[in-house]
């Protein structure tokens, strides 16, 4: 299950974040997942509730935004979004010279922390 070692990574950056600026406690972490990054929503979701404990982000929910496979058609010129993980033809016109644009983003988005902490 590599989204453990994901959420670790992003319990690290938070944590290091915290510390340079100053914050005590991390009330949510949002974080942005495209489709066809390979990365189960659900098993990630899991792994970040198991690996926040003892970190400033102890009690933080994660916040998960999906971000829908999109890309652009050279054949019919046209931009398109797909609810699939995978595009093998453009959905508008069936041609195969397009650009994935969006979709494989793994990013964490914002932090929502206690500034009293």
């Amino acid at each position: 299950m590599h989204e453990l070692s994901i959420a670790m990574n992003i319990l690290e950056i938070v944590t290091q974040t915290c510390r340079e600026q100053g914050y005590q406690r991390v009330d949510s972490v949002s974080v942005r997942i495209g489709r066809a990054s390979g990365v189960m929503t659900e098993a990630l979701n899991f792994a970040f509730e198991c690996a926040r404990s003892g970190t400033v982000a102890d009690q933080a929910r994660i916040v998960i935004e999906e971000v829908p496979v999109g890309g652009h058609c050279r054949d019919c010129g046209k931009g398109f979004q797909v609810d699939e993980a995978f595009v093998f033809a453009c959905p508008l016109c069936g041609g195969t010279a397009f650009q994935i644009t969006s979709g494989h983003e793994l990013e964490l988005a914002e932090l929502e922390v206690d500034d009293e902490g």
